[in-house]
């Protein structure tokens, strides 16, 4: 091989070390696009690759320095400056940007700081790391450092937030191999004075490096893996600091409960955040939609296409949810949202139709999604307050029964859409749910409720997160049965679609909770807090000639439209009216027309007439008595249910009727005034038992119920601990 001399094998080494520290800091990069409300990544991922090459060129600062800030201000003009590039106009814009900034950061307005500003100091930052990266790695050699802090922040991340961070853990672990075999290699000919004369290939020491590379990835991907051996330690960490952590909202987060755009990979566990959203003055309580999504992958939702905004400038706002052949009612109302909530799209009703809010504020409508964005110059896409226009739906039962005609193609292209990978099981189960049902509407009512019937449990702990090869809606469907709003929405809308009844993902918030009036509330309207912990999903079915019809099939959820039996008011018929008539003439009171004196002597002669008052009389007090033992048996329901199911309990020792006795226990404290509130888990709802009884009985019941049901451990001989326990609840909810 010919010898290579000693500049051009310094470039190669660095070269390839170099490359190597880029790619470990892309890895920092990847999970903004998960955590953060970041967008254009691969903006900022190009502009740390431009720097880390005049870098690696060696440039004189003279030259490098004006490279770097050309590249700086060509990534900002391209992501935020409409105006020509080098304007008078582009030079203003940026001007009052950096001014309006400054300010917010010398009265410490963090919050206010605009995307521009921001993305101007996250690309300094990558400069600077670009520089810094240039010292480790090349100058100092000082490569382990930085690998170790990377496996830190990814395996930090994977544990206390979304991100999965299997694969970037191994692509962390290859290129940290390169990168410290290559730097130990060069050192070695550094300090050897070695050339490649005496070395008849490169493949001498490229080889047994590959070698090292793979033979380290396949035994750590082979080796076998141990389940998690301590428990979560989010529920700790976030209940003994509430505000720890990194959140969705770039605040820092654990796996906060809220509303976010990613939607691609759902599954896991998150934690309740009760910070307060937006306020809404309504009339009626009902659900606060934000967008739907039409894609499903086997591992979450995504859209079809790219939003296409169009301006309204007078606030209208139709996205033909429903056909003019619902029955609506006709409300206004008024939204409040909070400072810090940083929404850049509104929440609304169904059947919205007009939007009114502040001055200078553009309203933005995505039809094909159902989203609704602003544009305001100074809040940055942030509105605070708006009124709100709806036509407030009511879907006639009977009008849903009838609505069997075909769907538009249109509709069918896109909301019938599967993974080609969809387990068959999951449409086998939907056809087997709606085996006896008719029609579309008695169809979908009957995959709303299979959830409820059939051991489902809602919960946001312990939420399982499909692996590789599994699909999100089976995991759940066969194997979990637990989970929370996205596992039953997303299920329900799988399950319709392999029907053929077209379904779509829906996403927003649930009513919150009614609040006191404050000194600004409206007469006439509730006012109701939403908070992150009422972020929520549910499913819209399409009905011909009837629209979207909103469905809920989540545990603890109720829907969030009324629904009406039409009455038949062709009931009053001629037979109808004669047998009527007949009735009257028959009244004791139109006999007494022929007077006292004839009743009593036709009482006296006619045996007859005696024996039916007799019967009468032996009926009426049956009847009473039957009466006196149903109200009887009406009010000690509980007493007498809980020894039936007590008998059945001691000689049936099985997980049915382990269920069936919990259920049980959940009724009896709900009549007692201990009911579970909307949106509790079962494991909330037994600390709030046991605090009222001051015992630990609840939480342990629970913790089997669970384990039994739900993972499948049935343990006989903890079967008399369980009996006793549920015995001591009964007790005491019945005293």
């Amino acid at each position: 091989m010919a010898l290579i001399s000693s500049s051009k094998r310094q470039l190669v080494f660095r070269t390839i070390i170099y490359l190597c520290g880029f790619l470990l800091l892309w890895e920092w990069l990847r999970p903004l696009e998960t955590l953060t409300d970041t967008g254009s990544l691969s903006a900022f991922v190009i502009y740390t690759g431009f720097c880390f090459i005049i870098s690696v060129l060696n440039m004189k600062w003279w030259l490098s320095i004006p490279l770097k800030l050309g590249g700086l201000l060509f990534v900002l003009d391209g992501l935020f400056i409409s105006e020509a590039m080098f304007s008078k106009g582009w030079f203003y814009l940026l001007y009052l940007h950096v001014q309006y900034n400054l300010e917010m950061i010398s009265s410490q307005n963090w919050t206010e700081i605009t995307p521009l500003f921001r993305s101007l100091l996250f690309l300094v930052l990558l400069w600077l790391m670009s520089y810094l990266m240039y010292y480790w790695f090349v100058i100092s050699k000082r490569i382990f450092l930085f690998v170790l802090l990377t496996f830190i922040y990814l395996t930090v991340l994977d544990t206390f937030t979304v991100y999965e961070a299997n694969t970037a853990i191994v692509r962390a672990f290859i290129v940290s191999l390169i990168a410290l075999g290559v730097s130990n290699f060069y050192k070695e000919l550094g300090r050897e004075a070695m050339t490649f004369t005496g070395l008849k290939r490169v493949s001498a020491w490229v080889l047994p490096l590959a070698a090292v590379i793979v033979f380290s990835s396949l035994v750590g991907f082979a080796a076998p893996k141990l389940d998690p051996q301590w428990p979560d330690p989010v529920p700790y960490l976030t209940s003994t600091s509430p505000d720890a952590g990194f959140g969705e909202d770039g605040t820092g987060g654990v796996q906060k409960v809220g509303y976010g755009e990613d939607d691609s990979r759902l599954g896991g566990s998150f934690v309740q955040d009760d910070s307060l959203v937006f306020q809404a003055q309504v009339e009626e309580k009902h659900y606060w939609r934000i967008e739907t999504k039409d894609i499903y992958t086997g591992k979450g939702w995504e859209r079809s296409t790219e939003p296409e905004y169009n301006l309204t400038s007078d606030g209208s706002v139709d996205f033909h949810t429903f056909e003019n052949s619902v029955e609506t009612k006709s409300l206004q109302g008024i939204v409040t949202f909070q400072s810090n909530a940083f929404f850049s799209k509104l929440v609304y009703p169904y059947g919205i139709k007009q939007v009114d809010g502040e001055e200078d504020v553009n309203y933005l409508v995505d039809e094909e999604f159902g989203s609704i964005a602003v544009e305001a110059p100074e809040q940055q896409g942030i509105v605070d307050q708006y009124q709100i226009s709806y036509d407030n739906p009511s879907f006639s039962i009977d009008l849903l029964s009838e609505a069997n005609g075909e769907d538009p193609q249109a509709i069918k292209d896109k909301y019938l859409q599967l993974p080609d990978n969809l387990p068959n099981r999951v449409g086998n189960l939907a056809s087997q749910i709606i085996s006896e049902e008719e029609t579309r509407y008695d169809q979908v009512k009957a995959v709303e409720q299979y959830f409820n019937r059939n051991g489902f449990v809602y919960q946001t702990e312990d939420v399982a997160v499909p692996g590789r090869n599994q699909d999100y809606v089976d995991q759940f469907l066969f194997e979990t049965k637990a989970g929370y709003c996205d596992n039953y929405s997303t299920s329900m809308t799988v399950m319709l679609r392999t029907l053929d009844i077209p379904a779509r993902w829906v996403k927003g918030f649930t009513g919150g909770d009614l609040a006191p009036a404050s000194d600004d509330s409206i007469e006439g309207l509730n006012n109701y807090k939403v908070t992150n912990s009422n972020a929520h999903s549910w499913v819209e079915v399409y009905f011909p000639e009837v629209g979207w019809v909103p469905f809920e099939p989540t545990q603890g959820f109720s829907n969030p439209v009324d629904f009406y039996q039409d009455v038949n008011q062709q009931q009053d018929s001629p037979d109808t009216d004669e047998t009527a008539e007949q009735e009257e003439q028959e009244r004791p009171g139109n006999q007494q027309e022929v007077g006292m004196e004839e009743d009593e002597a036709a009482s006296d002669d006619n045996p007859k007439v005696q024996l039916a008052d007799g019967w009468s009389w032996t009926v009426a007090i049956v009847a009473a008595v039957l009466l006196a033992v149903a109200v009887i048996l009406f009010l000690t329901r509980y007493h007498w249910m809980s020894v039936w199911i007590r008998r059945k309990f001691h000689h049936q020792q099985n997980p049915q009727m382990y269920q069936e006795a919990y259920l049980f226990l959940l009724k009896l404290l709900n009549h007692k005034g201990l009911g579970r509130q909307e949106g509790q888990t079962l494991r909330e709802y037994a600390f709030q038992v046991d605090k009222r009884f001051e015992s630990q009985d609840m939480v342990r019941l629970t913790h089997q119920y669970e384990r039994m049901l739900y993972r499948n451990e049935t343990d006989s001989a903890q079967w008399g601990n369980i009996t006793e326990l549920w015995e001591n609840l009964i007790k005491r909810a019945l005293s």
